[in-house]
């Protein structure tokens, strides 16, 4: 049961990301429905896909856990070096400096790395799924921002090296705080342990 509300789940969130990635349709939808109720429609779409994803997959640890390959322990590791550049590429997407202008995608970078570090860590048919379905649509979206006419958003300035400062001190603090209180309390998993 989790598994199928996991995917259910998968099947929104990555719904409304691609439909993004459809500039002609997007831009006929925010026509059609103005530009504050697509943004409302795309939020609650996307919001409704990731608390099924996390229920799902929560459900799932819980009740019906499928493994497919037992990964060498030492796989932990990696996927523990790899999250500290994963988090920082995320937030240097926002503090945008030179991290930002010779990756120009980097929360698509960091979301890539995050999901394949993953998948090198966890050999069960849920996280596979899960984590599979992340790095496809990096991949995905990545390539189709490569063929779209428009940048998306308004333009935000990119900064020099400071902003690059900034985003490593900022991502060692958040890949702390997730390494240490959100991913033993909410995942359940002790990130060090085991």
């Amino acid at each position: 049961m989790g598994l199928l509300v996991m995917i259910l789940g998968l099947v929104l969130f990555f719904a409304a990301h691609v439909f993004t990635t459809k500039r002609d349709a997007r831009a006929q939808a925010i026509a059609r429905l103005g530009e504050g109720t697509y943004k409302i429609l795309y939020s609650v779409v996307s919001l409704a896909g990731l608390a099924l994803i996390v229920w799902g997959f929560s459900h799932y640890r819980a009740t019906g856990w499928i493994d497919v390959w037992y990964p060498p322990k030492a796989m932990k590791h990696v996927t523990v070096a790899l999250m500290l550049p994963a988090v920082i590429l995320v937030v240097a997407s926002y503090l945008r400096g030179r991290i930002y202008a010779t990756l120009k995608h980097p929360m698509l970078a960091g979301i890539k790395l995050w999901a394949a570090a993953h998948l090198l860590a966890n050999g069960d048919l849920g996280s596979i799924i899960l984590f599979g379905s992340f790095l496809g649509w990096g991949v995905y979206d990545r390539i189709s921002l490569k063929h779209r006419t428009d940048s998306g958003g308004p333009p935000i300035p990119v900064g020099g090296v400071t902003n690059d400062l900034i985003a490593i001190a900022v991502g060692i603090v958040a890949y702390l705080a997730l390494a240490f209180a959100f991913h033993p309390v909410v995942i359940g998993v002790p990130v060090m342990g085991g």
